[in-house]
């Protein structure tokens, strides 16, 4: 019987051209392990990208769609040493808690049986006038201890090595498990022929050493993860679906289309992205959009997957659900920000890769070099374990992944998404930054300036006859006036504005010639040239709606900030000398152009580029398009509705400035802790090296300083997190 395997239901698709899928992949212990990986992959035509993420062990793989067959991954990774299985979060939650347990368990192990060693090595170290008959009782004894236990507590390492080999490969685990089983093989041997010294206790203090490493590890990986994780649990499963009139039924995710009515009672988690139809309440979307305040929901409202709902029922018409919801773009751009690799991690991945071989042959070297300087061969094999294992280039492997995860979670959690795998690093250089005006350094909601010198009453009628204008002018009058109900029978004249009769009296909103209200704007505009205006009429009265965009509340804040650290700010804006120079002087910008075409924007930012300037543009995500890749570094701040749309390499939701200077302090600390960790692993190495070869570490030692070195680069990798 013919058997096959469908992956239909896994593979998703980017575009029209490619297919993606996401694999969870066993005994990814190291940086090297995850470049044989991606060479691997990528060697297959038609295969566009293979990137493997390290925090959870998913290989993430994009092909031509059509060309290939999913089972193909497998089957490769299969040959590279490697077990692989569709990725799928909870399965990968569950696996990931299992393999923690066990080296838990593996290193309790270890532990255990390495006290009682100690315990019995003890008489001989001390007991001079000690028989060769109890000295070998007690290495006996050691060896019933340690051989079973380190069996057992050995195996991550084991297993992991032996896959390498099998694929005629090697990885970091490979010196590692050579060293400890040389070490137990040589203490058996010199117990079987009665020798003085056995070496045991160092065998198992070593795994012991190793496995604490090992999990420490495990649990950094899993602490960086819980940010992805915080954010995947916010998916729901289900949805409550209108499937009548009046009937209503649970029904999964996946079966939820766009158009469909769905229900958001009190206290529940919103699963879909849509507009509120029926109902009223708040909104808490602090965890998605960054917006602290609860937002009113009511007809009109645009709500998201993932946002709280605080009060009152909803009745919502879906416009994405499932993987085409804001919080599916923000998780993807999380993962590929988990994922990412700068120049620095390529370079780190190249070193780990040249080191693995390298050791095995430092190792046979040292080994050789000193039984031809007359040492006996059992001195010449214990030199050599502690070559193999204090040149084990784990700390080298961690250094650079280590704090890109950290810093990437920590910017997350700051309000910054990243889009781009070397955008840390870009960004890091960055000694000018030019913004834009419009939308980025001021809101991008119009509002209206004098609404205080308008009766309320006029107010509100403005407000509901503005509800039935599209214009952007009108929206910003309808919302200031918080008007909900509009009125009836309104007319729309194309170019001029909106009328309706009420109580037999007409009233007008447009523009000052349609509502016979020239005067009144012309004043309102000779007081503040920046705004734009719209005029209301009823009968014989007349008034002027001044409405203009406000800046960002902390953009002044910013702007100093980024003086304070040395970074030169510019504004490049197409709005009207007035305004601009207005924000400008608002701000502190000295340096300023209105009247900017994009051309123009594109033509500044290359003549700074040429003049060895690191410029950070800010704009909009899709009007700034062209002069955002002019950029060395782009950013954005970008609305929830345009997320997926934003070409920039950083991007970022709510209504502050602030993570603009953020992205910068967290770039350049991650950066300087790359340097660090780069400079603590090759440091490490330069000195251990000559140590070991030169005969003066043993093997236990070897391992403690092993084990150090990785666990100092990951303690210093923690420090991202904070910027201060």
């Amino acid at each position: 019987m013919l058997m096959t395997r469908d992956f239909s239901h896994y593979v998703k698709d980017v575009d029209a051209d490619t297919a993606h899928l996401d694999l969870a992949v066993e005994g990814v212990s190291c940086a090297g392990c995850m470049a044989k990986i991606e060479r691997g992959l990528s060697s297959i035509p038609d295969v566009t990208r293979a990137r493997v993420n390290f925090t959870d062990r998913r290989l993430a793989i994009e092909w031509k769609k059509g060309a290939l067959n999913p089972a193909l991954f497998i089957d490769r990774l299969a040959e590279l040493g490697y077990k692989a299985y569709p990725f799928e979060p909870m399965r990968a939650e569950i696996e990931e808690a299992s393999r923690a347990k066990w080296l838990l368990t593996c290193l309790g192990v270890a532990a255990f049986a390495s006290m009682n060693v100690m315990m019995l090595s003890i008489p001989i170290w001390v007991g001079t006038d000690m028989l060769p008959e109890t000295r070998d009782f007690f290495h006996w004894l050691s060896a019933l201890v340690v051989l079973p236990s380190a069996a057992y507590a050995g195996q991550p390492f084991f297993k992991s090595a032996w896959q390498a080999l099998r694929a005629r490969s090697v990885n970091m685990d490979v010196p590692i498990s050579i060293g400890v089983i040389l070490a137990l093989a040589m203490s058996l041997v010199e117990t079987i022929n009665h020798a003085e010294h056995a070496y045991f206790d160092a065998a198992i203090m070593l795994l012991t050493f190793l496995l604490a490493g090992r999990f420490l590890d495990q649990k950094m990986r899993q602490r960086t993860r819980a940010v992805a994780g915080n954010l995947a649990a916010l998916k729901a499963e289900t949805a409550t679906k209108f499937v009548g009139p009046d009937e209503i039924r649970e029904v999964p995710i996946a079966a939820v289309q766009p158009g469909d009515i769905v229900l958001l009672r009190a206290g529940e988690r919103c699963a879909v992205d849509g507009v509120v139809i029926e109902g009223r309440s708040e909104i808490d979307q602090s965890l998605i959009t960054g917006e602290t305040r609860h937002v009113p929901a009511e007809r009109g409202v645009a709500v998201y997957a993932g946002t709280l709902n605080m009060s009152g029922s909803l009745r919502i018409k879906v416009s994405a659900a499932a993987e085409g919801t804001l919080l599916a773009e923000i998780s993807r751009l999380l993962e590929n920000a988990l994922q990412a690799r700068s120049r620095y991690v390529q370079l780190a991945d190249r070193a780990s890769r040249l080191y693995a071989p390298l050791v095995h042959i430092t190792a046979l070297l040292t080994m050789l070099g000193w039984v031809a300087l007359g040492a006996s061969w059992h001195d010449a094999i214990v030199t050599a374990i502690a070559v193999l294992i204090i040149t084990c280039p784990c700390a080298l492997g961690l250094a650079i992944p280590a704090v890109q995860t950290v810093a990437s979670g920590a910017m997350f959690r700051a309000g910054v998404l990243l889009n781009t795998g070397d955008a840390i690093e870009r960004v890091a250089e960055v000694d000018t930054v030019v913004f834009d005006k419009t939308g980025t350094l001021t809101l991008p909601e119009l509002d209206v300036v004098n609404a205080g010198a308008v009766p309320p009453a006029v107010f509100e009628l403005a407000g509901r006859l503005a509800l039935a204008s599209h214009h952007p002018v009108a929206a910003a009058v309808a919302r200031a006036a918080q008007a909900r109900s509009p009125l009836a029978d309104v007319v729309e004249q194309p170019g001029q504005g909106v009328r309706a009769l009420l109580d037999g009296e007409e009233l007008r909103l447009g523009s000052p010639s349609y509502c016979g209200a020239e005067a009144q704007a012309l004043a309102v505009m000779s007081e503040d040239p920046e705004v734009s205006v719209v005029a209301f009429s009823r009968g014989d009265e007349r008034y002027v709606f001044a409405v203009r965009q406000q800046l960002r509340a902390d953009a002044k804040d910013t702007i100093a900030a980024l003086h304070a650290r040395g970074v030169v700010v510019e504004l490049l804006s197409g709005d009207r000398e007035p305004a601009v120079r207005h924000a400008a002087d608002t701000l502190g910008v000295a340096i300023w152009r209105a009247g900017v075409k994009p051309a123009d924007k594109i033509a500044h930012i290359e003549a700074l580029k040429r003049r060895g300037r690191k410029v950070m543009m800010v704009g909009d995500g899709m009007n700034d398009a062209p002069a955002l890749a002019a950029a060395s570094v782009s950013m954005s701040p970008i609305s929830a509705a345009h997320l997926s749309q934003s070409t920039a390499d950083l991007v970022f939701l709510g209504k502050e400035l602030a993570p603009v200077v953020t992205a910068i302090d967290y770039a350049r600390k991650a950066m300087r802790l790359m340097r660090e960790n780069l400079g603590l692993a090759i440091g490490y190495n330069v000195l251990a090296v000559p140590i070991a070869i030169l005969g003066y570490a043993t093997p236990l030692i070897a391992a403690v300083a092993m084990s150090g070195s990785s666990l100092l680069v990951m303690l210093n990798a923690l420090r991202a997190r904070r910027v201060n």
